[in-house]
């Protein structure tokens, strides 16, 4: 009996050593697999180069007499329309992973994948990075092929930039794959909105478009990232510091500043944040909508929102303009009116102006001093263009659509003209 017991507790120590030093099981297959910037040449990356044609351009910002225009994750195009009739191409920013920027003084500020760069632009002809912050923002991975899997990801070979669909080998494991966004959840192109207010040539800011995620107001810089709001304090034009991560809603995308305040848009609805501590953002108010991507632009206490179905927003089929009145404490609001559109994305206002991108169905201009009846007031039409955000500003409305960069003289509202355009030219 104390020989099997011998014989028995051999066998159990056996398997166990067999099971321990089990050869690891691989798995071959056809999928994603990521292809890699590492983060040495990705931070060593920005500079200014030759001017280039529009591809596939994202979010605008004007500053003093230029025009910027996102290169979606390549960089910034820079426009001279100091004769908005006649714009200038004067170069290419190169910032890869690029999809916000916005402007103090003479600091352009972008995110450049997973950092935040600080650019000196005093002089296009010698640009110079001055200023980063790195790995601030999530590790976003490009759009690929659902009709394959995605390889393992290592984030410590650099920031993904493509893929190449082969046959990888790799081992069979279980474990927790952390949740990664797209970079189309940040171009927010077909998806988002929110314009700043208007800026003159000549002073601190710029005014950025409908799409933007960034903001600034008085030293700092606010950028909301999906549910997160970023305080960073620019203790010099080339030193931004992050002071304060706020937690604010799933799928926060845009930012209006106007008295003192930030006006967040989210996929259902509009939260209202006092800047009276800047470094500390608070919470104020907020209104609730059914769940659809947002734009919103304020005039006094009117708060114009557009919603657009038939997006990853979720918003069903509903497209409509709605008009909130808020009190001066932005503690009640009352939605005055909704009115009906085809697909409305980027808008901006500029006195009674309100300027509309409705998509496929163009781009609209109304005069807005009646709340409940603006449909009834159409200034101006322009059917044949697929608008998508806008910039009014000193009586020009700068316009990126699905054509291209387009120029409108509105002095004249009785007479609002095309003046200017820069055509997209798809690469070959």
């Amino acid at each position: 009996m104390k020989q099997f017991k011998n014989i028995m507790l051999i066998m159990v120590l056996l398997m166990a050593v067999s099971t321990s030093c089990t050869d690891k099981v691989f798995e071959t297959y056809t999928a994603n697999s990521p292809v890699y910037m590492s983060y040495d040449a990705l931070r060593s990356s920005v500079k200014m180069s030759a001017a280039r044609d529009l591809n596939t351009p994202g979010k605008i910002y004007f500053k003093d007499q230029y025009i910027f225009i996102n290169e979606r994750m390549k960089g910034v195009h820079v426009y001279d329309v100091s004769d908005p009739a006649n714009p200038q191409n004067k170069g290419f920013i190169e910032i890869p992973g690029n999809v916000d920027i916005a402007i103090k003084d003479n600091i352009l500020y972008a995110d450049s994948y997973v950092d935040l760069v600080s650019i000196d632009i005093s002089s296009l002809a010698a640009i110079k990075e001055v200023g980063r912050v790195q790995k601030i923002f999530p590790y976003t991975l490009p759009i690929y092929d659902t009709n394959y899997p995605v390889a393992k990801l290592d984030e410590t070979k650099g920031i993904i930039t493509g893929w190449e669909v082969k046959s990888v080998r790799q081992e069979l494991e279980q474990r927790y794959y952390p949740v990664y966004y797209n970079y189309e959840s940040l171009t927010m192109d077909k998806y988002y909105g929110a314009a700043n207010t208007a800026s003159t040539a000549g002073t601190s800011y710029g005014v950025g478009g409908s799409m933007a995620r960034f903001g600034l107001y008085q030293n700092m810089l606010y950028i909301v990232n999906n549910n997160s709001l970023l305080s960073f304090k620019l203790n010099t034009n080339s030193d931004a510091v992050l002071a304060n991560t706020t937690y604010v809603n799933w799928n926060v995308g845009t930012i209006f500043i106007t008295d003192n305040h930030m006006f967040l848009g989210t996929q259902n609805g509009m939260i209202i944040e006092s800047l009276e501590v800047p470094e500390s953002p608070s919470q104020v108010g907020s209104f609730a909508h059914m769940t659809s991507c947002d734009p919103v632009v304020i005039k006094g206490d009117l708060a114009f929102v557009t919603l657009r179905g038939g997006t990853p927003c979720r918003g069903g089929t509903t497209n409509e303009l709605d008009v909130i009145q808020m009190n001066n404490t932005y503690s009640v609001f009352t939605l005055l009116m909704s009115y009906p559109l085809f697909g409305p994305q980027g808008l901006g206002v500029d006195g009674d102006l309100l300027f509309i991108c409705d998509g496929d169905a163009g781009l609209k201009i109304y005069n807005a001093s009646d709340p409940l009846a603006i449909t009834q007031h159409l200034v101006a039409s322009f059917p044949l263009i697929n608008a998508y955000d806008v910039i009014p500003v000193n009586n020009y409305l700068f316009m990126i659509g699905a054509s291209g960069f387009t120029l409108y003289d509105y002095s004249n509202i009785l007479n609002i003209k095309q003046i200017g355009f820069i055509p997209i030219v798809k690469n070959t």
